[in-house]
């Protein structure tokens, strides 16, 4: 499909890779692996024709067509949600266009018997032939599938783009991508802007319904669960791995102790062979062998050992004064946005050396909870922050309260104390600092460098109590297990909003849960709180959530009004009627389920035969044509049997 040969690049004479080759199969998983800066995302952008390569080429199947999401999109505020999402079906509103003035033009025509007549009425029925074939008749189904996936409630398709924010408009320009069903699709951090909703129906999405994939991720879980093949940039070449994440780890490690054993093996061959010219090099008996030595030094090739940090490189916070033994005691608090209801009566308490998590989907009230903790906007009820309380908090907003006007270095040298200070470029290099980019100034890093900036900052401050929102979008791999390590250390309190399932793992010990206005405990760790939750994935927290998933503005307002007293929940009802309640949400849960496997095999092979059809031995095939109609005419009902089965369970999900 496409074949990379020989490829190289360089950046002012600096190699980034040389020589690397390797093809893209239909329906590979790649996982495009390597420390940051080894040039996967130069990688991505040489494959979608964006940039060109020093050397090598890339070779591409005729008419096949690529997806590229970059980690920062140019977006639009002059339509609304579901206009700009139309813009990924151009070409069928252009069809549709044509359509519309050829019958425009057969209708006012009367020279039935004409040649011109009868050679219009063959254009119209072959333009709509196409349309039927590329699914103009029933694609809006589909693209309110892949809007309610992301994410947006139907009520959110009629707004402006403009009132979203950056992370729900970068959904939009996700669900355009997804929507046009390239044949390779090229996704530069995906997750960054996704609750775990979200990056669990992108999983789903991508493992059933897209063609090829490479991926550039650092959240674990979701590549593991993506991907079955694995790149790795490594030392300006490639290793390709055809196995899933995980196992390329172990194979990857194995890789690295032969390297490391052939390594040593050939430097103790090397000093052997220096060791006898230098002993015999002015001895005239021994001048032939000595001379043989030399060739035989000459012809050695030297092994190369994969990069990989041996540093082991651990971060403690600074010692700080002992808290209260409730940091945070929280006593019916509310919170309202005019008519609408973020939250209310959360009560909550958490105890001094407590690792909590904040989970639920985005506009749930997760940061605004946090902005009330740290008094930053007003709330209804009681909220009491504990004796000797001193909080270090981390939002994405903190990279733009730096100094720009010093360097990386001296932004972490001024807060370091102790012997941390000796350590300061051994903890910029484990941020992606290393080297020259400790010397630049502040005010020319991008917002992602800034935020993990941030997070240096905050790791050197002494605190006892650790509010972190969504810090691992901006971190690799290797920065994400620092970061995680450091906060197991930590004896102080944290409270951690995030939607990286890996991280939170084995990370904390109660999870609240925030929807439906409401904020619920649960006492375990991310995966214990999953399966109390009796789900599989975290992909139905939302279903299982009252007016979950609404996408808020800026300020994480929910976008419906709270349930009134009059209405049932979930919490209102006896055992024996949620017990039933449940059970009849698990079988119209496994209704919808089915209903929309059903849709994606009628999908498949509708596009098996369209890939026949478009082959001149297909066009000839009136047998083809037959069974197409038949596909069509059974997707249509397949899709309303889903369209049923989701309204049935929305009726019992809100009863």
């Amino acid at each position: 499909m496409v074949s990379i040969d020989n490829l190289g690049v360089e950046f002012s004479a600096t190699p980034l890779f040389t020589d690397v080759s390797f093809v893209v199969n239909p329906k590979d998983r790649i996982a495009l692996v390597g420390k940051n800066g080894a040039g996967k995302s130069t990688m991505l952008k040489i494959i979608a024709g964006l940039q060109q390569p020093t050397s090598g080429a890339v070779s591409k199947q005729k008419d096949i067509t690529i997806g590229y999401l970059p980690q920062v999109m140019v977006l639009s505020d002059e339509h609304t949600v579901m206009e700009e999402a139309e813009t990924a079906f151009a070409h069928i509103s252009e069809m549709q266009e044509r359509l519309n003035k050829l019958n425009q033009e057969l209708s006012e025509r009367t020279d039935y018997e004409s040649e011109d007549y009868m050679a219009l009425v063959e254009k119209f029925t072959h333009e709509n032939d196409r349309f039927t074939m590329m699914g103009g008749a029933n694609y809006r189904a589909e693209l309110e599938r892949t809007l309610q996936g992301l994410g947006f409630q139907r009520e959110d398709f009629d707004r402006p783009t403009s009132e979203f924010s950056g992370g729900w408009r970068m959904r939009i320009e996700l669900a355009k991508l997804l929507l046009q069903k390239p044949d390779l699709l090229l996704l530069d951090e995906p997750t960054n802007h996704l609750d775990i909703g979200s990056i669990q129906w992108l999983e789903q999405f991508l493992a059933q319904r897209a063609n090829a994939v490479i991926l550039v991720s650092h959240d674990r879980a979701f590549i593991n669960n993506v991907t079955n093949r694995t790149i790795e940039i490594t030392c300006h070449r490639i290793n390709d791995y055809k196995v899933k994440y995980d196992e390329y780890v172990l194979l990857r490690d194995e890789r690295r102790e032969q390297q490391l054993r052939a390594y040593e093996n050939q430097q103790k061959e090397i000093a052997d062979l220096k060791d006898f010219i230098e002993r015999f090099r002015y001895k005239p008996t021994k001048s032939n062998q000595v001379q043989s030595r030399i060739k035989q030094l000459e012809k050695i090739v030297p092994i190369e050992v994969d990069e990989v940090d041996n540093s082991h490189l651990h971060l403690k916070f600074p010692p700080c004064l002992r808290s209260g033994d409730y940091p945070v005691i929280c006593d019916t608090v509310a919170k309202n946005y005019g008519s609408h209801t973020v939250f209310s009566n959360v009560d909550l308490t958490i105890k001094r050396g407590e690792k909590v998590a904040f989970v639920g989907n985005n506009g749930e009230g997760k940061s605004t909870l946090v902005k009330c903790i740290m008094s930053e906007i007003p709330f209804d009820g009681n909220l009491k922050v504990g004796h000797n309380v001193q909080i270090g908090y981390f939002a994405q907003n903190q990279a733009q309260l730096l100094d720009g006007e010093i360097t990386v270095f001296d932004t972490i040298d001024r807060v370091a104390k102790g012997d941390i200070r000796l350590k300061i470029r051994d903890i910029l290099g484990a941020f992606m600092f290393g080297g020259e980019a400790s010397d630049k100034f502040v005010k020319v890093l991008s917002g992602g460098e800034r935020s993990r900036l941030a997070m240096i900052r905050l790791l050197l401050e002494p605190v006892n109590l650790l509010i972190l929102d969504e810090p691992t979008n901006h971190l690799d791999m290797q920065s994400k297990d620092v970061l995680k390590q450091a906060i197991k250390d930590f004896d102080g309190t944290a409270i951690i909003v995030s939607h990286d399932r890996d991280f939170l793992d084995g990370l904390v010990d109660k999870v609240y849960e925030f929807g439906g206005g409401k904020v619920r405990e649960h006492i375990g760790g991310i995966y214990d709180f999953l399966q109390k939750k009796q789900i599989e994935s975290l992909n139905e927290l939302g279903r299982n959530m009252s007016a979950a998933g609404s996408p808020s503005d800026n300020n994480n307002a929910v976008n419906k009004p709270a349930p009134s007293a009059s209405q049932a929940t979930p919490s209102t009802l006896s055992y024996a009627e949620l017990k039933e309640r449940n059970k009849a949400i698990k079988k119209a849960e496994k209704a919808v389920e089915a209903a929309e496997n059903k849709v994606f095999e009628i999908e498949e092979k509708i596009s098996e035969v369209e890939t026949k059809l478009a082959t001149p031995e297909g066009a000839a095939d009136e047998s083809l044509f037959t069974k197409y109609g038949e596909l069509k005419a059974q997707l249509a009902a397949a899709e309303d049997e889903w369209e049923e089965a989701t309204i049935a369970l929305e009726e019992i999900s809100a009863k």
